[in-house]
């Protein structure tokens, strides 16, 4: 106890110090030593009070990280991703007498949760090149439900927001091998889900992340009302960790013999504060298609094979989409992308070639006809300098035959990556590399559910629901094979929905 006293002396001595010269690098790291000291004290309280006041700190230098020490930039995981887990996890202790914890702390540690998706893409791209702003949900849908899973020391913590105010639901599991179990569970089902295996195969692991994230919600989430019967219609999910390689989509309810987007409408965002709503409207839409079927030089570099489904891919697409133009093959570079974009308005732009999203932004790349085209270039390639500004946003980026990099736990952030750098509201990409054939299948579909919707407003997220559907229902010709979770849940919408 002598030694713990003697170490909390010292550490507020430094901290002091630091605030004095105001060095905030180091005073958010004294601030969060004092959080450690405090809970070998068992003492909670004052352990909480002071992880708060070293994320506050944190949240104050994050705009400045670009300019600290590189070493902190690159050790995120290391030295500032545990901070935000640590007060979350005190954040979200029970009540005395209680399963659960406080409203107000399931509240902050939803913002915590948001942050830290903000800090994690601020170190994506090493500078702070996210704007956020508070979003009231029930304002963008009040038909949709936001799920956070957090993974904390072998427990998953699940926050569910339902439309309404305060309207805040918890639950957790955890065990002293959950970790491991958790692990193991996801490793299986990305196995199954990439390959073309039986579908009990993916049932069993898919059920077991259902049980998880969605059963303790079943009754708050409507789920045996028929849809056009609920409030509830799409569940907008902000993944954390192992999560975000795995399509919501696929997790499998074995009570009701379904999987998930047999029910709702499913959207990823990186948090919510980064959605900015807009619905498409059906008049308005104008696509650019760009991509080769051809072997490009790019593809002949990097040792990739040609897709040749992609010319029928666009080709479907332009019959599909009145306004559309079209790149294709030599014609598929950078400066034709941007001279097009600058030319005239489009808020679709859909790009079928390879490409890979990692956490590394330098590995994160599509392949133009000649060259890569890396996601920092991306943003400047996508953004309109002739356009009004009501012109100027895109609606949807597609990224059809693209992937995450292998192994990678956080290729995901890539993807989200490529479409905040973008200026996109939404992307739509590919977890793995699926059949092209099934791609192309898939995309023409997309495109005609778009077009076919009833309302002069296209829901992006419930228009791939539809075709999803009709992939598991085995309705797509002349391949029954497509009903199998590889050709159909590889496909996730990040960002809006609407």
């Amino acid at each position: 106890m002598g030694k713990l006293e003697n170490a909390l002396n010292l550490t507020n001595q430094a901290l002091a110090i630091a605030q004095k010269i105001s060095a905030s690098d180091i005073a958010y790291q004294l601030q969060e030593q004092l959080g450690d000291i405090f809970l070998q004290q068992e003492n909670s309280s004052e352990a909480l009070l002071a992880y708060k006041s070293a994320f506050n700190t944190l949240q104050v230098l994050r705009r400045n990280l670009v300019a600290l020490n590189r070493d902190i930039q690159f050790d995120f995981q290391a030295n500032i991703e545990p901070l935000y887990r640590k007060l979350v996890a005190l954040l979200l202790r029970p009540e005395l007498g209680s399963t659960q914890p406080k409203l107000s702390n399931i509240k902050a540690a939803q913002k915590v949760i948001e942050s830290l998706q903000l800090a994690e893409l601020d170190n994506f791209f090493q500078n702070a090149c996210v704007n956020a702003e508070d979003i009231n949900i029930d304002e963008i849908d009040q038909n949709a439900a936001v799920i956070y899973p957090i993974l904390l020391d072998n427990q998953l913590s699940v926050i569910l927001k339902l439309p309404g105010t305060d309207n805040f639901r918890y639950a957790s599991v955890s065990d002293q091998n959950f970790a491991a179990q958790f692990k193991e569970t996801l490793f299986y089902l990305r196995v199954y889900i990439t390959t073309i295996r039986g579908i009990n195969r993916v049932k069993l692991p898919s059920n077991q992340l259902y049980q998880w994230l969605i059963k303790p919600f079943e009754a708050d989430l409507e789920i045996d009302l028929e849809r056009d019967n609920s409030q509830i219609k799409t569940l907008v999910f902000v993944l954390d960790g192992l999560l975000r390689n795995i399509p919501m989509s696929v997790l499998y309810d074995s009570d009701r013999e379904r999987y998930l987007v047999e029910r709702y409408a499913i959207a990823v965002v990186p948090g919510l504060q980064l959605v900015n709503p807009k619905p498409l409207l059906k008049e308005q839409l104008r696509v650019l298609t760009a991509g080769t079927s051809q072997k490009a030089p790019s593809y002949e570099l990097e040792g990739v094979s040609p897709l040749p489904n992609i010319q029928q891919e666009l080709e479907a697409i332009e019959k599909t989409v009145p306004k559309s133009e079209k790149l294709a093959d030599e014609q598929f570079t950078k400066i034709n992308i941007q001279a097009q974009i600058n030319s005239e308005p489009f808020n679709i732009i859909h790009i079928a070639t390879h490409g890979q999203f990692s956490s590394n932004p330098d590995d994160t790349f599509i392949l133009g006809w000649d060259e890569r085209i890396n996601v920092r270039d991306l943003d400047l390639l996508l953004q309109t300098n002739n356009l009004t500004p009501s012109e100027q946003a895109i609606e949807l980026l597609i990224l059809s035959a693209c992937q995450t990099a292998l192994g990678d736990t956080r290729a995901a952030l890539g993807l989200a990556g490529v479409s905040i750098r973008a200026g996109a509201r939404s992307v739509l990409g590919s977890l793995w590399n699926v059949n092209d054939a099934s791609t192309a299948e898939l995309m023409k579909q997309f495109y005609q559910e778009l077009l076919q919707s009833g309302s002069s407003q296209l829901r992006k997220a419930e228009a791939l629901r539809q075709v999803q559907m009709r992939f598991i229902k085995g309705e797509i010709e002349p391949n029954a094979d497509y009903d199998k979770p590889y050709y159909w849940s590889s496909f996730i919408l990040v960002g809006n929905w609407l």
